[in-house]
């Protein structure tokens, strides 16, 4: 019983001091840190397609749909 407890105590020394001199993986800012750059680029490609809409599209395709149900001329 003796053996046993050492060597399960020397099990979980060694486990904690590979948990500690991990220096693999990623941490919890990398992780944040590409998050808010994926936000900042989503929001600045919605943006774009906005403005994009809104000032180029959006008026030329409602001036043709007058232009095509306009009977008079």
């Amino acid at each position: 019983m003796k053996q046993w407890l050492k060597k399960q105590a020397v099990k979980a020394i060694v486990t904690c001091k590979q948990a500690v001199n991990n220096q693999r993986g990623e941490g919890f800012v990398d992780t944040a840190v590409k998050i808010l750059m994926a936000v900042v680029i989503g929001a600045l490609v919605l943006a774009g397609l906005y403005l994009l809409f809104g000032e180029t599209i959006l008026p030329t395709l409602t001036q043709r749909i007058r232009e095509m149900f306009n009977y008079r001329g």
